[in-house]
């Protein structure tokens, strides 16, 4: 996949950048807040065939393109101007929604540091148990500080996400954080001492504000509206130091004397209410929790359960929600399972596969918008069957000691770390297994309507056509061995995604046209070409993988985008030596992109190929 090509098409789909109020990414979407939805060509961004699905929740534009989504948003805030941080106009949405996209915008950044953080935690918790290792240990008191440092400093990491949102100083907010999690301040607050400034009291919780979420959301908040204020009452001369001298003076008393407290309130309220709602009855939470939990994830409302689960963590030191979850990310897998093995559609099949596999590391978004949610009943199956888990893990009373994305990864995470706390590890795993069992045999006994059974039924037969000598017989680009399109190493020409065809090792780098047709796309690098033969066989030729990072080192191309060629004529010469000494490899996939166009797409069986061979033969 090339990345920047991905992200120039679909930042041209939302409506450019000038349609963009701001763009971040979680694990596998990109998620735009535009200025008008209505600009954006979502059914184009559905029918791209990098772009999983499409999702409008939450006042976001979601695009969803899997785990490779990191690259994707690095290349388009390379090529555009949105790293600036533009002020956001427009229409902000209901209060919901404006909250929603809040939380997620402040969280998403550190999402993967703070799950790999997560993991360690458990993973140290087992070690300890099994062990291992003491907690008196140099290795363990090490790793230990790696694994708790973002939680006991999370206002800072909170604090520079917070000032990107609100638009306002980083810096200055990260000194508001670094004052309220200072170890005098917080040694003070575990003592339970009083302190004050000027003679008024300042109200601190036993642990103080290290680990705490809402206090500096609302410190980073109203600095953003009393930082403006100062600068225009302030010399522009003057500002560099008066402006954050005078926003120090006030934000952190303030934040100490007011705003702290007010967090910690706000923050006990909410805490208490969900616990609430778990102590009336654990089950029936359970049982909501894990069959809408996906629904959430859905429109994006997942997010607003994020706070409760660090709030938890806080004052409680574990939390009930996330083991809740489990059963609801792993049943998406176990349906999506079933599909992959039940299907005849070779790209569901492949895509079933690797969602299942993602799913165990807590990423749903491509088994949901990939394989179960379009098929609708394996996804309502999941739903239920995490619904059982749900219930049985909220009865079982297990917990987590550390917060991190949810997947099997984090179960060690949910054994005991506090005396006279218990938590039923076991009862976690064995309804988290048993909804992914009943996901997976629920929806091979309900079963769906499988895409391949509705093509096959309107598709004329290969053998018809080929009798009729209704096909066509392409010449190899390339001489090299043949390697199978599935060994590819790139999921999307893998999963069959782009089309059908196969892959050259190339001996000789040189590649030509395999037939009489016309250059409809040549990248810039030379390292892609894509292709239109006479009879409409849209042909795309990928030299080498991840080639397009030597920005056209080592390519040489020899034609231009729309000039006609014929069978055998150089297109683009290239340097094997150069890319292999580069660290890449030069396999090439040659893929027909328009497959579904056609009865089908065989390959002659070869193991080596020659230039000019007939090497691919499309039956029409």
């Amino acid at each position: 996949m090339d990345n920047k090509e991905v992200g120039k098409r679909v930042l041209e789909s939302v409506g450019g950048e000038k349609n963009v109020n701001s763009l971040v990414h979680c694990a596998t979407r990109l998620r735009f807040k535009l200025k008008d939805e209505s600009v954006a060509d979502t059914e184009k961004l559905k029918a791209d065939p990098d772009v999983i699905q499409v999702v409008q929740s939450g006042g976001q534009y979601q695009v969803v393109i899997g785990s490779n989504v990191a690259d994707v948003y690095k290349a388009i805030m390379e090529d555009s101007s949105l790293g600036e941080t533009p002020k956001e106009e427009g229409e902000k949405g209901n209060i919901l929604n404006q909250l929603i996209d809040i939380i997620s915008s402040i969280f998403t950044p550190f999402l993967g540091a703070m799950a790999a953080a997560g993991v360690l935690k458990g993973f140290l918790s087992l070690a300890v148990v099994l062990g291992w290792l003491s907690d008196t240990q140099g290795t363990y008191q090490i790793l230990f500080a790696a694994a708790d440092g973002i939680f006991t400093f999370l206002p800072i990491m909170l604090a520079i996400t917070a000032a990107k949102k609100f638009n306002t100083n980083q810096f200055l907010s990260v000194a508001i954080a670094m004052a309220m999690v200072y170890p005098a301040i917080s040694q003070i607050a575990s003592d339970g001492a009083a302190l004050d400034f000027f003679g008024i009291p300042a109200i601190l919780s036993p642990s103080g504000y290290t680990s705490s979420v809402i206090p500096i959301l609302l410190a980073v908040w109203l600095q953003s509206k009393f930082e403006p204020l100062v600068k225009k009452i302030v010399p522009q001369f003057l500002q560099t130091i008066l402006v954050p001298l005078i926003v120090l003076l006030v934000m952190v008393p303030l934040t100490f004397l007011v705003v702290g407290p007010l967090g910690t309130v706000i923050g006990q309220g909410l805490g208490s209410l969900f616990n609430s709602v778990y102590n009336f009855s654990p089950l029936v939470a359970g049982l909501i929790m894990g069959g809408f939990w996906q629904v959430f994830v859905m429109f994006g409302m997942h997010w607003g359960f994020v706070p409760l689960i660090f709030l938890n963590i806080e004052q409680l030191h574990y939390d009930v929600l996330m083991p809740m979850l489990l059963p609801a990310v792993l049943a998406q897998g176990g349906a999506a399972l079933a599909v992959a093995l039940r299907t005849k559609d070779s790209k569901l099949r492949q895509l079933g596969i690797s969602s299942t596999i993602t799913s165990f590391f807590g990423i749903t978004e491509p088994t949901v918008y990939g394989v179960t949610l379009p098929l609708k009943k394996p996804f309502i199956v999941a739903c239920i069957s995490s619904a059982i888990g749900g219930a049985v893990v909220g009865m079982s009373g297990a917990k987590a000691f550390a917060n991190g994305l949810v997947s099997l990864l984090s179960i060690p995470s949910f054994i005991s770390t506090i005396d006279g706390v218990e938590s039923n590890v076991t009862m976690a795993i064995l309804a988290t297994a048993g909804a992914f069992i009943l996901a997976f045999i629920g929806t091979l006994v309900v079963g769906f309507d499988d895409p391949a059974a509705e093509t096959n039924a309107t598709k004329p037969s290969a053998t018809t056509l080929t009798e009729t000598n209704a096909r066509h017989i392409l010449q190899s680009p390339l001489t090299g061995k043949i390697v199978a399109l599935s060994d590819v190493k790139d999921p999307v020409f893998s999963s069959g995604a782009m089309g059908k065809g196969l892959a050259i090792e190339p001996e000789e780098g040189e590649l030509i046209a395999p037939a009489d047709g016309e250059i409809t796309t040549i990248f810039p690098t030379g390292h892609a070409v894509g292709f239109t033969t006479t009879d409409g066989i849209e042909i795309l030729m990928h030299i080498g993988m991840d080639t397009v990072e030597l920005n056209g080192d080592g390519f040489t191309p020899h034609v231009k985008q729309g000039e006609k060629v014929t069978a055998g004529q150089s297109l683009v010469s290239f340097d094997i030596d150069k890319i292999q000494a580069a660290g890449y490899s030069t396999i090439t996939p040659i893929v027909i992109t328009n497959t579904n166009t056609f009865a089908d797409v065989l390959d002659l069986n070869q193991e080596e190929i020659i230039q000019g061979e007939e090497f691919l033969t499309i039956v029409k």
